[in-house]
């Protein structure tokens, strides 16, 4: 692996890690008693601020020189000579604003080393909305990846163990917060992406903003409990979930491949359920620790390139 190959890798690994923390901190969050609308429209509106004081800032320092657009090969192809439209991108910014009020829900609900096991189930969700909607047919390896996340979403959940009570509106809202993560990573690959990073980023966090304040109006901006200590959390959470993974995701992903820089991304889900176990004290039996190494095989399947042999004569 050569040294730049290694960077993107790095700064992958990391950018997943940092989503895998999320949970823990919400967790956290709600034990100091905010609410859920709270703790999500706080996030999306620092989220925003950054992104866009980011964006402006990058503008003004290397005018001429702005940031590039996200290049993929499949986009390429497709790609056209207009402008996506700016509300475009802040639409398909409103899922991932729904991913967070249907996510931390669950884990409000759910211990969160299970919430993540069930955002996880976007991995299947996409291919079945890929094969209905666009007509895309699964390979047979992703099939048989299909079959293994959900054995081991068995396992991961605790389905095999007895001690273990699931709240059935838990896991409504962590398959809900999957379904939504599953377009919203469809949507994303398919829009915005002749814009550059932070501009596409600031965009999709304006929808999600939005959609967050819709459902949950910011009342916290004006009864003082923002600045009495909310802000914290939102910082912290708008950092973490909105700010750093993207960007070390852009600059990551391009260096590393996409096959290599999903397997990378995947730590989102050890890193969860680990960070569960020793900061919350959540008890993590083996079988869910088999369950997680299944996912991530799942994963890991879906993503490496098998060489074929010649066949002898």
């Amino acid at each position: 692996m050569n040294q730049n190959k290694f960077t993107g890798g790095i700064f992958v690994f990391l950018g997943a890690c940092s989503f895998g923390v999320l949970s823990t901190i919400v967790k956290n969050a709600y034990k100091e008693g905010y609410t859920l609308g709270q703790i999500t429209g706080s996030q999306a509106f620092l989220g925003m601020v950054i992104l866009w004081v980011l964006y402006f800032l990058h503008s003004t320092l290397f005018k001429g020189k702005n940031s590039t657009p996200i290049k993929h090969p499949q986009i390429e192809k497709n790609s056209s000579s207009r402008p996506t439209a700016w509300w475009k991108v802040s639409f398909a910014g409103i899922f991932t604003g729904l991913v967070g009020i249907f996510y931390y829900q669950c884990v409000k609900l759910l211990p969160a080393s299970i919430a993540i096991i069930l955002l996880m189930q976007y991995l299947w969700i996409s291919i079945l909305i890929e094969a209905v909607v666009f007509k895309k047919k699964p390979h047979k390896m992703q099939l048989i990846a299909a079959s293994i996340v959900l054995v081991g979403t068995a396992f991961a959940a605790g389905v095999f163990n007895e001690a273990v009570t699931l709240n059935i509106k838990g896991i409504g809202f962590g398959l809900l917060a999957a379904f939504c993560y599953a377009i919203f990573l469809i949507a994303s690959g398919r829009v915005g992406n002749d814009l550059p990073v932070l501009k596409k980023g600031a965009l999709m966090i304006t929808g999600s903003c939005i959609v967050t304040w819709t459902i949950f109006p910011p009342l916290f901006l004006f009864d003082g409990l923002f600045f009495d200590g909310l802000y914290k959390w939102g910082l912290t959470l708008a950092l973490l979930g909105t700010v750093i993974p993207p960007l070390f995701f852009s600059f990551g992903m391009p260096r590393t491949g996409v096959s290599l820089g999903a397997i990378l991304s995947a730590a989102e889900l050890p890193v969860a359920v680990i960070s569960s176990s020793f900061i919350l004290g959540e008890n993590v039996q083996a079988l869910q620790w088999v369950g997680v190494l299944l996912i991530l095989s799942a994963i890991v399947l879906t993503n490496i390139k098998f060489r074929r042999t010649p066949r002898s004569v």
